[in-house]
């Protein structure tokens, strides 16, 4: 299944991925840090939906409350309440 998700709070302005059995597969962000957003989607390649969530929630950006890992966290709990 495709996500599109809008971020809010941060550089980059949404979120794609697909999640095919409970896997998060093909990040990719729109604007942001392009390389270290990069290395995020490689990360959590392959990685369970609810780890990516457990890993990456409540990551803040300096002074920002949500940050750009903190967003893909917030659009995998998204994902995890339409079940």
């Amino acid at each position: 299944m495709h996500f599109n998700y809008n971020t809010s709070g941060t550089c980059s302005r949404a979120i794609e991925f697909d999640i095919e059995d409970g896997v998060v597969r093909n990040v990719s962000f729109t604007g942001g840090c392009n390389g270290n957003l990069k290395g995020i989607g490689k990360l959590v390649e392959g990685m369970k939906v609810e780890d990516v969530v457990t890993k990456l929630k409540g990551i803040k950006c300096g002074p920002r409350s949500t940050s750009c890992p903190d967003q893909l966290a917030k659009a995998c709990e998204k994902y995890i309440g339409s079940r």
